[in-house]
């Protein structure tokens, strides 16, 4: 599950064919029952189901023949699946996106995340976005008119969580969205670049930043992302991604690491709009209370992502 693959989606798209301000995305034709019915998205859904199942009956503490039976799978092989993806099973896992335990990890990280003598001790794992990410902000020039004069080439690619969209332009990686619906995921892209020019093709800036997902990060070189979005929304962004991998903080805490301590709303509007999912790794913002909250992917996407990253980092 940790590699990433190329769906092998086939069709072209003009080089003429942007879009006008108010006009309805072109949807274009793709072959889903190719990207839809890989195992590994099987997988990734049934996990999801079953993380979701859990969290939304977690004072009653089902079993683990009751989660398996909720997803269609034995035990055995639920129990199988499932740690063959994470790491580890499923208790331990559920243990990893609990209240109690993120509370311990905020307690932990409350006086040391955004320290420099802290951080620069980290390794290479837990610095992952911040060694490896770099944000560029587009200039009103070049997003001007609705991003008329902007080619973005965009692919398909699967991810441990679930297909992904990527789209960049010639100075990085613009958008980053999970794609259940790819006809939806490329709608929300036309809609953010209203009248770029698109070309379906991954080209090796998108090919480059989906190497985040392996294990072998010494043939990644530096991810740049070329972003609209306010000088505020980009510090923000900014910020997140000294949240270590395994960490965890909050929008109050974000908010006094850009020296504005009392926009803990407005850190979590922009959180909100981040445009690039998991490289900006907004998914680590959580609660104070500990608890999850909410995605723009879904809760139990967020919870799945959370748990993988904290059983990858306490297994080295």
């Amino acid at each position: 599950m940790n590699n990433c693959h190329l769906f092998p989606i086939k069709h072209e798209i003009s080089q003429d064919s942007g879009f006008s301000l108010g006009e309805t995305p072109l949807i274009l034709p793709y072959q889903k029952e190719k990207t839809m019915t890989t195992q590994d998205q099987i997988n990734f859904d049934r996990i999801a189901q079953a993380i979701g199942f859990i969290q939304s009956n977690f004072k009653l503490q089902p079993q683990l023949e009751e989660v398996a039976e909720k997803v269609h799978m034995s035990p055995f092989h639920f129990q199988r699946m499932f740690t063959e993806w994470a790491g580890v099973s499923p208790k331990k896992f559920l243990q990893y996106i609990s209240v109690q335990y993120a509370k311990q990890v905020l307690k932990d990280q409350q006086a040391t995340l955004f320290d420099a003598a802290f951080y620069t001790g980290l390794s290479g794992t837990g610095r992952l976005h911040d060694l490896f990410v770099q944000i560029e902000g587009m200039t009103p020039g070049e997003y001007k008119h609705g991003g008329q004069d902007l080619q973005i080439n965009y692919s398909y690619f699967e991810s441990p969580f679930g297909p992904l969209l990527v789209a960049s332009t010639a100075k990085g990686i613009c958008y980053i969205a999970f794609a259940d619906d790819l006809e939806v995921a490329y709608a929300a892209l036309a809609h953010h670049f209203p009248r770029a020019r698109f070309t379906q093709m991954a080209d090796l800036l998108q090919q480059n930043a989906m190497k985040i997902f392996t294990d072998d990060w010494e043939s990644l070189s530096k991810v740049k992302l070329h972003l609209k979005g306010t000088e505020f929304q980009l510090k923000v962004w900014e910020a997140l991604l000294k949240v270590p991998k395994g960490g965890l903080s909050t929008y109050g805490t974000i908010a006094a690491s850009i020296q504005q301590p009392s926009a803990s709303r407005a850190v979590g509007t922009a959180i909100g709009s981040n445009p690039v999912a998991y490289l900006i790794p907004c998914h680590r913002v959580i609660q104070s209370t500990g608890v999850i909250g909410g995605y723009m992917w879904g809760t139990p996407r967020k919870s799945a992502i959370i748990g993988w990253e904290a059983a990858q980092v306490n297994a080295i």
